[in-house]
């Protein structure tokens, strides 16, 4: 089982590292994914979603020291829910950094989660990168809730599709999704 777990971590990070989009389960979603700070991969999950480039995309990381190089300010409020939720929580941040074009939204926010799920950890940390996390669906379509839930055009169009939890039946919902303010003011996205 471990011997599997690595090698699919090593065929995900290899692709990531080629600028390709991977297919992968997150601690919520399974998610298109692809290296947060490359433009041209950026591109391709828009292209592979249908979805416009206007809209904002999600971003893994895996530790709190690895968020603070890629968002300007960390709210006090932001620690406090991550700390007090009880399942995973993105938070969108006033101002991002270091990340490739369409990640960040029109007013240079971000919405980035800690992640939690073990595979998505070590698959940053070998990465040493942020990672996009945007769900498996075409743009405007219903959330796959597990891996037999994709469309097969999402499947075909990822470069690697993880093997890690695919017979995985427990059904998850995405995050939810809070925006904090530079002085702290909340506003629930996505609850």
């Amino acid at each position: 089982m471990m011997a599997e777990f690595a090698e699919d971590l090593k065929n995900a990070v290899k692709c990531l590292r080629e600028g390709k989009v991977i297919l992968y389960p997150t601690d919520t979603v399974w998610g298109l994914g692809c290296d947060a700070t490359n433009r041209e991969a950026v591109s391709e999950i828009f292209r592979i979603k249908q979805r416009s480039d206007s809209k904002s995309l999600l971003v893994l990381v895996n530790s709190e020291f690895m968020l603070e190089r890629y968002v300007r300010e960390i709210p006090e409020a932001a620690s406090m829910i991550t700390a007090l939720s009880d399942k995973p929580v993105t938070i969108v941040y006033p101002g991002g950094k270091n990340l490739a074009e369409g990640i960040t939204a029109p007013d240079g926010s971000v919405g980035i989660r800690i992640t939690s799920d073990p595979f998505c950890i070590r698959l940053i940390e070998l990465l040493r990168k942020p990672l996009v996390s945007t769900s498996a669906n075409i743009s405007g379509e219903p959330t796959p809730a597990v891996f037999d839930e994709i469309p097969g055009e999402i499947v075909a169009a990822a470069a690697y599709v993880v093997w890690h939890r695919r017979g995985d039946r427990q059904k998850r919902a995405a995050s939810p999704v809070v925006k904090i303010g530079l002085k702290g003011e909340i506003e629930i996205i996505r609850k």
